[in-house]
């Protein structure tokens, strides 16, 4: 029977002669600084970039001043006018359906007065149209507003015909405003709607 009792094993006794037989110690390896420490993360990147090398030999210039306009040309054009906050429930200046109506039977009145029926010429034609309205009633100034355009030809064939528009809008602002034009083929019609942007 074996003896228990609060004894220590004899493999964790050492004695004089296995003392000199221990294995070489290794040194202790350095900790990887953290990208978080002061400092640290230049080190880091000092070492990521150590064995690459970066030579650049030329970087040559824009042939003309005119071609490094370009760029910044076509990157203000697509630049979206941000308004800033202002805290405004309601417009300067509400939108007049009347005046903004008149001008845009004026412009059908201008525009289809002598023009036949043919629909591939109206696919482009109804486009143009819209452009145009669209610049006439950015015209009188309507600030903080959005404009929806639509144009439509209509044969006249002897069929009838309900156009629909739904919106959720402030009644007290918002408004739309249509415009049409007859002639012997066909009908115009042009709708605005006007959005206050607030």
């Amino acid at each position: 029977m074996e003896k228990r009792g609060r004894g220590v094993k004899s493999s964790l006794i050492q004695t004089p002669n296995q003392s000199s037989q221990q294995a070489p110690v290794t040194p202790r390896k350095e900790r990887r600084p953290s990208m978080f420490e002061k400092e640290a993360y230049a080190q880091i990147l000092r070492e990521r970039l150590r064995e690459s090398v970066h030579d650049v030999q030329y970087v040559e210039p824009p042939f003309d001043d005119s071609i490094a306009d370009i760029g910044k040309e076509w990157k203000s054009a697509l630049a979206k006018l941000k308004f800033a906050n202002s805290y405004r429930m309601e417009p300067l200046k509400k939108f007049q359906a009347h005046s903004v109506q008149t001008k845009i039977q004026q412009i059908l009145t201008e525009s289809l007065k002598d023009v036949k029926y043919d629909d591939k010429v109206f696919s482009h034609l109804s486009l143009e149209l819209a452009d145009r309205i669209l610049s006439a009633v950015k015209e009188f100034g309507y600030h903080r507003y959005k404009f929806i355009i639509k144009v439509l030809f209509i044969q006249k064939t002897g069929q009838a015909i309900n156009i629909a528009s739904r919106w959720i809008w402030d009644v007290a602002w918002d408004s739309w405003v249509a415009a049409k034009h007859e002639a012997e083929s066909y009908v115009a019609l042009a709708l605005v709607f006007a959005l206050y942007y607030e």
